[in-house]
């Protein structure tokens, strides 16, 4: 093979190159980086959120009268793991919700508990179902004394479940509440700064207003049998309620909440979260008698700081492969395929120098630009033509 034919095909070889890595870079900056905006599936983690409020006693339901405490410490404790199905398309959270007072110890300081199981999608965040199982069920609670396994109850879930689509907009999502067991709106509400990561604000009122004005609170949903908790008749004077002590009195528990997200607008994840809720016994819905417990909690610096770290992993994870791999492909692309047309267009040149007037032989030695280096033969070497000379005649004979 002449120089010219290797010239040819190594320039066709870069050129093949330069267009495999054209394409790798528009591949990953489309289809590959949607591929990787999921939610993972190694989820194993516990916020924490901590603040005060006004809580029933529990020693008092045995006692003369309902008794609630005010300013009690409390802390809310979230525990999200991953279990089936998981997979490339959807995950499922199980959520363990409580809250204690942490001025009591162990069950008597148990205000809430909830159990939450939800199967998201894990692009949108969006619940989703299947024809074998709905997008969620809810733990039924157990007593101290049931030893039986726990067992779950169907409840469909609609909307985001605790977290946020990737590419989060600023618009209303619906957000669902499992308290309530249905959504309800998250409005973007603006920007903050949460340590040093740029995040969007959402708003969510169940049973209030904007202004915090109870206007629709929502009918606890028991989950017992027996609906024990979400109805209660007791004496008047159990209640605090004026009249004959001896009355009973019949009221229902009401449930109202305003929370604030601030979500990573990239990964989706809530980095901070701030809650007031309200759990109460009420004749009237809009007008609160007795406490079950009514708090305000805030995300611990170090669940913040947790949040905020893996929102930036997946940051980091996402802006690889659909924007730092995609650039170096492109751009190392774009230079092999300068060197591959240079490369051609040198061959060409070689080709053509062969190929020209008096060459009889295809793999002369050329020099860089097709010509011989070996510069002009010397004047001395040269070949010649010998021309033969005449004999001198004699001179004419003298007269």
């Amino acid at each position: 093979m002449n120089r010219a034919s290797m010239l040819r095909l190594a320039a066709s070889g870069v050129v093949g190159l330069a267009a495999a890595l054209l394409i790798a870079a528009l591949l990953l900056s489309t289809y590959t980086s949607g591929k990787i905006r999921k939610i993972p599936l190694n989820i194993d983690k516990t916020l924490f959120a901590s603040g005060t409020g006004a809580a029933l006693d529990p020693a008092s339901l045995s006692g003369e009268r309902f008794v609630v405490d005010t300013n009690v410490p409390l802390v809310s404790q979230q525990a999200v793991t991953v279990e089936n199905p998981a997979n490339a398309q959807v995950v499922t959270f199980q959520v363990g919700t409580t809250l204690r007072r942490t001025d009591k110890q162990q069950d008597n300081g148990l205000l809430l508990a909830m159990v939450d199981t939800v199967t998201v999608n894990r692009t949108t965040a969006e619940a989703v179902s299947d024809d074998e199982r709905p997008s969620g069920s809810v733990q039924k609670p157990r007593t101290i004394a049931d030893d039986k396994p726990p067992t779950n109850i169907a409840l469909p879930h609609e909307g985001l479940a605790y977290r946020f689509p990737f590419d989060t907009q600023k618009k209303s999502y619906p957000f669902f509440d499992p308290i309530a067991q249905k959504p309800f709106d998250a409005n973007y509400d603006g920007e903050d700064d949460v340590n040093g990561l740029t995040t969007y604000r959402f708003t969510q009122n169940v049973g209030y207003d904007a202004d915090g004005k109870l206007v629709e609170p929502i009918k606890y949903a028991s989950l017992y049998d027996n609906n024990i908790d979400a109805e209660v008749t007791a004496r008047a004077e159990l209640w605090g309620v004026p009249g004959d002590p001896q009355e009973p009195i019949t009221m229902n528990r009401f449930y109202a909440a305003q929370r604030t997200f601030w979500v990573d607008p990239v990964s989706g994840i809530i980095v901070r979260a701030t809650e007031r809720a309200n759990h109460y016994y009420a004749r009237d819905p809009v007008q609160p008698e007795v406490a079950v417990v009514d708090y305000t909690v805030t995300s611990t610096e170090e669940t913040v700081e947790s949040q905020v770290a893996a929102a930036r992993d997946e940051r980091d994870w996402l802006a690889l492969w659909s924007r730092i791999l995609p650039i170096v492909l492109a751009a190392t692309g774009l230079v092999t395929l300068v060197g591959g047309v240079l490369l051609g267009i040198f061959g060409m040149r070689v080709e053509s120098a062969q190929a020209g007037p008096g060459s009889e032989d295809s793999d002369i030695d050329l020099g860089l630009f097709g010509r011989d280096e070996t510069g002009p033969m010397p004047a001395a070497q040269a070949p010649t033509e010998k021309i033969p000379t005449r004999r001198p005649e004699p001179p004419p004979p003298a007269r």
